[in-house]
């Protein structure tokens, strides 16, 4: 089970080890191994949020999530966007950015920087969402009752949680028009760039979300019409086609994984950078670290641990909200990258162990009741 999951992982691990040796000697092969433990330890809580995503998904699109998903996750987000974010900021063409990458590494590191207040924003404010439309929901089970039962409650009020992310994008927005003004107004444009690009996460947000949500609502209508199209194709022999079993709401369920993957490789990216500014060894490093999240994601559904141990999915909820705001706060103090590893890790660690001592409680109770029933005297004797 472990090596038909993981496979892949451990063949693009080799390859991708072998390639920065060839690439750069054993220092290369050093960074790349670092950048791909910092890239698993930063998106542990990404692979639970996603199998919880994933489990709902046939097999058919959590293939294509394997695979078509990991080629964007690869390519798109550690190779593609940061060229992307330089060529947008700079004003240059996509060659150009790609030219500075590989022979002016400083200054596309440079670039990088300057561009992060609006990679910030932006993923601070999905991220954002995802967290206080998870925690204004009522559940049947909670975590921390203390803070989520009363949350709950508020939740009722309408568009609360998007009332609440603007307010922190204001306040993010304000605090760099406070700053600009203190140092002869160096900053303005800064702050308007977090206003805009937290405002286009938003956005981002309502519309995937809203469509996954949409669409979900209708699926089991929907796997009940493929159903009986099954059943026709039977009884006529006609073969259909895969794209028809997958459905229109495992698409864009689909779209919204690969938008909150994105989301979350933000901080990946930007991290790298305190190890490296080479472009090749970072895609080799965090393209190694995304498939191991890949497969795990995949390894959790199918070993049913989110049912198992049902706390984890809040500890990776938990561990969103605080990389939402471990990124807005980037955006004008740096943070270690160790610092936002370790919250996600003691979270969800934390909502691990809470789901054992459950585990552990609801069969001691089981057992109690099963002997008491052994013991009891029979009516009439």
């Amino acid at each position: 089970m472990v090596l038909k999951t993981f496979g892949w992982s451990f063949a693009v691990t080799a390859l991708g080890l072998v390639a920065a040796v060839f690439y750069g000697g054993w220092t290369a092969f050093g960074i790349v191994a670092i950048l791909s433990i910092l890239e698993i330890s930063l998106s542990f809580d990404n692979a639970v949020v996603n199998a919880g995503i994933l489990k709902k998904m046939n097999a058919f699109w959590q293939r294509i999530f394997l695979t078509i998903g990991v080629l964007i996750a690869v390519f798109g987000m550690r190779l593609v966007f940061p060229v992307v974010i330089v060529a947008i900021s700079a004003k240059m063409g996509p060659v150009e950015a790609v030219d500075l990458a590989l022979n002016n590494k400083d200054r596309y590191q440079e670039l990088v920087t300057d561009a992060h207040p609006a990679i910030a924003a932006f993923g601070g404010m999905f991220l954002l969402m995802i967290f206080l439309d998870f925690i204004f929901e009522d559940r049947d089970i909670q975590w921390l009752r203390w803070i989520e039962r009363p949350l709950a409650k508020l939740g009722k009020v309408d568009m609360l949680s998007v009332c609440i992310a603007l307010a922190v994008l204001l306040i993010t927005a304000f605090t760099f028009a406070t700053h600009a003004h203190q140092h002869g107004g160096a900053h303005v444009d800064k702050a308007q760039t977090v206003l805009i690009s937290g405002i286009a996460g938003l956005i981002t947000y309502m519309v995937v979300g809203g469509l996954s949500g949409f669409f979900e609502e209708r699926l089991e209508e929907e796997e009940e019409r493929e159903h009986e199209a099954d059943e026709e194709a039977a009884r006529t022999g006609k073969k259909r086609s895969a794209v028809a079993l997958a459905g229109k709401a495992a698409f864009f369920m689909f779209l919204y994984l690969e938008v909150l993957d994105a989301s979350f490789s933000f901080d990946g990216v930007i991290g790298a950078f305190a190890i490296t500014n080479d472009i090749v060894l970072m895609a080799l490093g965090l393209g190694i670290g995304a498939m191991y999240v890949r497969s795990l994601t995949v390894y959790l559904v199918r070993q049913g641990t989110l049912d198992d141990y049902v706390y984890l999915e809040h500890g990776a909820h938990y561990a969103i909200g605080a990389l939402a705001v471990i990124l807005m706060v980037t955006i004008q103090y740096q943070i270690n990258e160790v610092i936002t590893g370790l919250v996600g890790v003691v979270l969800i660690g934390a909502s691990f162990w809470s789901s054992v001592r459950r585990n552990r409680a609801l069969a001691a109770a089981e057992g109690d009741a099963g002997a008491d029933e052994k013991t009891e005297v029979p009516s009439g004797v």
